[in-house]
């Protein structure tokens, strides 16, 4: 049964664009699965940009208009189905339309990923009440962190948990917050820990997703080791972990524990 993904966050330039369209493009390359992607940050779309569709005719703005079919606002790119946001669309939408526009075609795909908006308004609401899953993307910082709080409990609120926590652009971590504070803090599982990395400017500068711009980037491996958890595969461990038979990290537990609950949910389908 297909599976479908929220990414939240909010609070802007924590990189929830650049995983969602990496995630997508992982699942698709690395995986071998059917995705579809879905720009739902309509105030402020810019999916396109990182998927190389600069110029879209139709796209989900139009869908929720009424002014265009769902299947005709889908733009294949880099393996994945994907329905771009307008840049420039200013007519008032009903955002909680979402999940019945896509019901259609949701059986066309393994996985349907979502790239929510940061507002805490019915734009982000459109993302929960369309997701069977949601993740949150946050850094490892006090502001941040609190604005992840209120994500979940929002989630929380409209019957839809978060899943997990991704953390990203790790720079410092001796001077940020690690992930037990942030597990401690939110009751959440982090399920990913994601350096920071130059190849996320390099990837939108070139519009290619960077799980396939660099996918042995550190960034790249732990997108691969989270769609790896996602669709049921086993996470391969690095050499030295082979070889001296280092304990699994946190999140690497909680991947585990995610890989399971998918199955199971998938099974009860």
């Amino acid at each position: 049964m297909v599976k479908t993904i929220g990414i939240l966050s909010i609070k802007g330039g924590v990189g929830k664009t650049s995983i969602a369209a990496s995630l997508a493009a992982d699942l698709v390359n690395h995986h071998k699965k059917k995705v579809l992607l879905i720009d739902a940050n309509y105030s402020a779309p810019n999916l396109g940009l990182h998927m190389d569709i600069v110029e879209p005719k139709r796209t989900i703005h139009h869908v929720l208009d009424n002014r265009a079919l769902v299947k005709t606002a889908i733009h294949s790119k880099f393996g994945v189905d994907v329905i771009p946001g307008s840049y420039s669309y200013r007519s008032r939408l009903n955002y909680l339309k979402l999940k019945d526009r896509i019901k259609s075609i949701k059986d066309n795909y393994d996985f349907v990923i979502i790239d929510s908006s940061p507002s805490m308004n019915e734009e982000i609401l459109s993302t929960m009440l369309a997701s069977d899953n949601l993740f949150v993307v946050t850094t490892p910082d006090y502001p941040t962190l609190s604005c992840s709080l209120q994500a979940a409990k929002l989630a929380r609120q409209r019957g839809r948990p978060i899943n997990g926590i991704i953390i990203n652009k790790i720079r410092d971590p001796f001077y940020e917050l690690s992930l037990k504070e942030i597990e401690d803090s939110t009751g959440i599982p982090v399920i990913a820990r994601i350096h920071d990395d130059k190849i996320h400017s390099r990837s939108l500068f070139t519009r290619i997703p960077a799980s396939i711009y660099n996918r042995r980037s550190r960034f790249g491996k732990e997108i691969n080791r989270l769609g790896a958890a996602i669709v049921g595969e086993k996470e391969k461990r690095s050499l030295f972990g082979k070889l001296f038979g280092s304990g699994f990290k946190k999140e690497e537990v909680n991947r585990q524990v995610l890989r399971e609950d998918f199955y199971k949910s998938m099974f009860k389908e």
